[in-house]
């Protein structure tokens, strides 16, 4: 009976979700593909059947949006889930840049001498310690593909921001050997922006969306930053380093700063693996949710529920904006233990500074180890049909 209430469109894109994420199998590094026990993985062909011939043509465009989405999930999911040493910062923008190519985006890579040039004290330190140098990547969808991403600025933009620790060691501050392993997936919110501008491309979402994503590899050496140093970020702000395992704010400062000064977007949406302390607060089940601006809160909140990718709100106020201060620099990254995951945040709002913008805290949700119906053990691709839902909750919505 409640299926009888739904529309067509609504019920094929959910069964076409559905079959296309439990579908999902990462197993390319196998010798022999899956094993012959592993239940069937890519979906071939989806029957559904309608009572009224009218309803066909509805139900197609659901199963065509949901395979999209899904499918988009799917590639965040692949990025997320291959080991560090195929996707170090290099490799990852190189996957962007042809995805970008697949679907009509545009794409376009900063490495570190043109970091040099912004200022981008912040990536740059972050990446110093590794072999594999830090790369900024920026993705843009405009409504009309190509062409129109030649003219002159259709819109206002909406910004989605993603962290792209592509393997966090902790670098000097060094993370206990036990489950360092899944430190590869510390890209996950880099992964669901290219998931989700993909998802944009392909559906031809009617908004201009810029993604931009800050990547680097977070390993100890002795030309790794340490804790004691103080790094100047793009914005001019000086940042007192007082755990190297902080390190994806530190990435952000300088992807939030840039993606607000040169796109003047009129929101911005961050994704990041962010704190320990999101996932003692909400475990596995919800990404933290927090931002300068109710109403977009709101926003992606409902988005969150719409997709089954809960999103919970938490406090960020001027108590953890002042607990992230320092008494040698501008900010420090870290003020320890107590609320961890808003203090995390606070330290981000002081480069987003008035621009509408949300946090999406995924240390919880980008990956299981506990595989559910349509979810295998590993990357989740969480993000990606959240934010492309949330866009479609901006496009109308006046942010003043």
């Amino acid at each position: 009976p409640a299926l009888r209430r739904m529309r067509p469109a609504v019920v094929a894109r959910a069964l076409a979700e559905g079959a296309v994420l439990g579908g999902y199998r990462f197993d390319s590094y196998r010798k022999n593909g899956a094993n012959n026990d592993d239940p069937p993985g890519e979906v071939a062909s989806l029957a559904l059947l309608f009572e009224r011939a009218g309803d066909l043509r509805e139900a197609r465009a659901g199963v065509r949006e949901g395979t999209i989405l899904a499918e988009s999930q799917n590639v965040a999911r692949d990025l997320s889930n291959e080991p560090a040493n195929a996707l170090p910062p290099a490799e990852l923008a190189r996957r962007a840049q042809g995805i970008a190519r697949e679907v009509g985006l545009g794409c376009r890579v900063l490495g570190v001498p043109e970091m040099q040039k912004l200022g981008m004290g912040a990536i740059l330190a972050v990446g110093q310690g590794s072999a594999h140098p830090p790369r900024l990547v920026i993705l843009e969808h405009r409504p009309g593909g190509k062409r129109a991403a030649k003219a002159k600025r259709a819109s206002t933009p909406v910004c989605v921001i993603g962290k792209g620790i592509t393997f966090d060691s902790g670098g000097i501050s060094i993370k206990p050997a036990q489950g360092m392993d899944e430190m590869k997936h510390d890209m996950s919110g880099a992964a669901a922006v290219v998931g989700a501008l993909r998802a944009c491309a392909l559906l031809r979402v009617p908004m201009h969306v810029i993604g931009v994503i800050g990547a680097a590899e977070n390993m100890p050496s002795g030309t790794a930053y340490r804790p004691g140093d103080i790094v100047t970020s793009m914005s001019g702000k000086t940042i007192e380093i007082l755990n190297t395992d902080a390190e994806g704010r530190v990435v952000l400062a300088d992807a939030i700063h840039y993606a607000r000064v040169n796109f003047e977007p009129r929101a911005m949406i961050d994704l990041a693996t962010l704190t320990g302390a999101c996932v003692v607060a909400l475990g596995k089940w919800a990404t933290g949710l927090f931002g300068n601006h109710q109403k977009l809160i709101e926003i992606v909140r409902k988005a969150g529920d719409a997709t089954a990718e809960k999103a919970w709100p938490l406090p960020l106020w001027e108590e953890h904006r002042k607990a992230v201060r320092s008494e040698i620099a501008q900010l420090k990254n870290t003020s320890g233990r107590d609320a961890g995951s808003s203090t995390a945040a606070a330290f981000l709002a002081a480069f987003a500074e008035k621009t509408p913008w949300v946090h999406l805290d995924i240390a919880g949700t980008g990956w299981t180890s506990k595989p559910s119906a349509y979810q295998p053990r590993g990357a989740t691709g969480v993000g990606v049909r959240l934010v492309v839902e949330a866009l479609r909750g901006l496009r109308d919505a006046r942010l003043d």
